[in-house]
C-alpha cells in the first residue's frame, strides 16, 4: 500500500505549459494541442505541491525505501509494488558515485517506470499492456502486468539479449519477434483494435507514457536524502525519459525549498547516434538521426524526445557522445569495483571520464545489470588440465605471480 493519496492533479504540456489535461485518461500520444507532423510534445504530471506533507524527505524509522515512499509525489500507484527502488549510491572515487539501478526487480531502472505505467493501465480498466522493447522495458513491463494480473504482449528482436528473453517468457508475455520497423504500427493496432494500454512510444519523436518519467523523479529523491544536491549527474540516454525524470525530481525539491539548486544533468549517448546531441545543436524540440553499429543497444535511439531538451536546457547541462570502446572502458573501471553493468548502462560513467572532473559530488546512473548483454552466454572457458604444472600457467596468464 502507498505511504500516502498522490496529489497529482493534471497533466501539462512540455509544448506549451499554460496547456493543461485532467490527469485522466493518461495521454499515451503527448499533447494534442501543440504537437505537429514532424514534432511530438510530451506531457507531464502536475501536483498540488502545496500540499505535499511535512516530512516526506526526512529520514526516520520504518520508512519505505521503494516508490511508495513518494507516493504523494507520483501518479496514482494502482499497481502492486515489486520492491522497486531504493538501489543504493556506491561511492567509486573520491566525491563520485554510481547510482546501481540493477538492483531493481528485474535489474533495471525501468522498473520505477513500469511501476507507474502499469498503474495506469489498471487505472483506465485495461485488460493488458503493450510494448515495444528488445530490451530493460520488455523485461520490467512483462514483469508488472503479472504481478498486477493482466496479459502483456511484447513486439521485440528475434535477437534480443538471452535474459531479456528468459525475463519475458517466465512472466508469461506473449512474445511477437517483428523487424523494428513494424513494431510500432503493430503497436497502434493492438491498442486500437484490443484495447490494451501502451507503456512505450507511439509518435513520431519521443513522447512515451504521460506517467513514466515520474517514477525516475524517485532517483533524484533518493540521492538527496543520502547526499544532498550532487554538483551534476551523469545520464545514460536513449529517448531522454530517465535524464528528464531525474532532473525533474530535484527541480521538484527546489521548489519545495528543500534543495537550493539542481544539479547540472549530462546526457550521454552512443557517438553512433546522438538525436538529444543533434537537437540540442540545432535548437530544435527534438530530433531524428542515422544509427550507426553500436553494442550499447539499449540507447541506440534514431529518435529523440523533447523531455531531454528540456532537462538539458533547464539544468545548464550539456550532452556528450560516447564511444563504445569508452563505455567498455568505463564497464571494466566499474568491474574492478564489484559492479557488472550491460554496456549501455556505462555510458554515464563513461561521460563524466569524457568531460573530465567536475567540483562537487558526481553521481553516475548506471541503468542495468550486466546479464542484459548481447555477449552474455557467448564466452566459453577453455578446460584446464588438473595438474599445478597446468594451474600456475592459466595463474600467470591472468597475471597472478605464483
Amino acid at each position: 500500500m502507498a505511504e500516502g493519496a498522490s496529489l497529482a492533479i493534471a497533466q501539462r504540456s512540455l509544448g506549451d505549459p499554460a496547456v493543461d489535461y485532467p490527469l485522466w485518461p493518461p495521454l499515451t500520444s503527448g499533447c494534442p494541442r501543440t504537437s505537429t507532423a514532424e514534432i511530438a510534445y510530451p506531457v507531464e504530471v502536475d501536483y498540488a505541491y502545496d500540499k505535499v506533507p511535512d516530512g516526506l524527505f526526512a529520514e526516520g524509522p520504518g520508512r519505505s525505501a521503494g516508490l511508495d515512499r513518494w507516493a504523494p509525489l507520483l501518479p496514482p500507484l494502482a499497481a502492486p509494488t515489486l520492491g522497486e527502488g531504493g538501489t543504493p549510491l556506491v561511492e567509486i572515487g573520491d566525491g563520485v558515485y554510481l547510482k546501481d539501478e540493477s538492483r531493481n526487480p528485474t535489474w533495471s531502472h525501468k522498473d520505477r517506470l513500469n511501476r507507474c505505467t502499469v498503474s495506469a493501465a489498471v487505472g483506465v480498466g485495461a485488460e493488458g499492456v503493450v510494448v515495444a522493447s528488445s530490451g530493460n522495458h520488455g523485461a520490467s513491463a512483462a514483469a508488472f502486468a503479472a504481478r498486477a494480473g493482466l496479459r502483456c504482449i511484447v513486439l521485440t528482436a528475434s535477437d534480443a539479449p538471452p535474459a531479456v528473453r528468459s525475463f519475458v517468457d517466465a512472466y508469461g508475455a506473449v512474445v511477437l519477434p517483428v523487424p523494428v520497423e513494424a513494431r510500432w504500427p503493430l503497436m497502434r493496432q493492438i491498442v486500437d483494435r484490443l484495447g490494451y494500454h501502451p507503456v512505450s512510444n507511439l509518435t513520431v519523436t519521443h513522447t512515451g507514457h504521460a506517467f513514466g518519467p515520474e517514477g525516475y523523479k524517485t532517483i533524484a529523491y533518493e540521492i538527496f536524502t543520502e547526499i544532498g544536491v550532487p554538483a551534476a549527474v551523469f545520464t545514460p540516454v536513449g529517448y531522454g525519459e530517465l535524464l528528464f525524470g531525474i532532473w525533474k525530481g530535484f527541480a521538484e525539491l527546489r521548489r519545495l525549498g528543500l534543495a537550493p539548486r539542481v544539479p547540472r544533468m549530462y546526457a550521454c549517448e552512443p557517438a553512433a547516434g546522438g538525436p538529444l546531441a543533434a537537437a540540442v545543436r540545432q535548437r530544435a524540440a527534438a530530433a531524428v538521426v542515422p544509427v550507426g553499429p553500436t553494442s550499447a543497444y539499449g540507447i541506440a535511439c534514431s529518435v529523440g524526445g523533447h523531455r531531454g531538451v528540456v532537462a538539458i536546457r533547464e539544468s545548464g547541462g550539456e550532452v556528450l557522445l560516447v564511444s563504445d570502446e569508452e563505455m567498455a572502458a568505463a564497464r571494466a573501471e566499474l568491474s574492478r569495483h564489484g559492479l557488472w553493468v550491460e554496456l549501455s548502462a556505462a555510458a554515464g560513467l563513461a561521460g563524466l571520464r569524457r568531460h573530465g572532473d567536475v567540483d562537487g559530488p558526481v553521481v553516475c546512473v548506471s541503468t542495468s545489470s550486466g546479464f542484459k548483454d548481447l555477449s552474455v552466454g557467448s564466452h566459453v572457458l577453455d578446460p584446464v588440465v588438473p595438474t599445478w604444472e597446468a594451474v600456475t600457467r592459466r595463474l600467470r596468464s591472468r597475471g597472478i605471480t605464483v
